[in-house]
């Protein structure tokens, strides 16, 4: 059985999300995409997803995701790595902080909420 602390309070509503639309206010749309999968080395938590969110023309303004790797910048002493989880905004991609799938969507829905907020300022 697994420990209390290990339980992710979001997992079964973001696999139920998968392929989910949501229209969003000003032609903006999100989709959701999740999968439960093997947990390896790129993908410990066992959870391949997207989280997106499109402009009225059809753009990715922003995502969350964990498709592919990328280096994180460069720091003096850093070790060459891949980290697999990330965040896409404004052509900017940086690595993302996996805690768990509550947690995941909450960081997407605000992120959602501001950029909407700030291009129909």
């Amino acid at each position: 059985m697994p420990d209390s602390d290990d339980i992710d309070p979001g997992l079964e509503v973001l696999l139920q999300l998968d392929n989910e639309i949501f229209p969003m206010e000003n032609g903006f749309w999100t989709k959701f995409e999740a999968k439960q999968v093997i947990a390896n080395k790129h993908i410990p938590h066992g959870i391949r997803y997207s989280l997106t969110l499109h402009n009225p023309s059809n753009l990715r303004v922003l995502g969350y995701d964990n498709a592919h790797g990328i280096k994180p910048k460069k720091k003096k002493y850093n070790a060459k790595r891949l980290v697999w989880d990330h965040k896409h905004e404004k052509n900017i991609v940086e690595p993302y902080e996996f805690e768990n799938a509550a947690q995941l969507m909450e960081d997407f829905w605000s992120d959602v909420d501001r950029i909407i907020s700030e291009l129909h300022r």
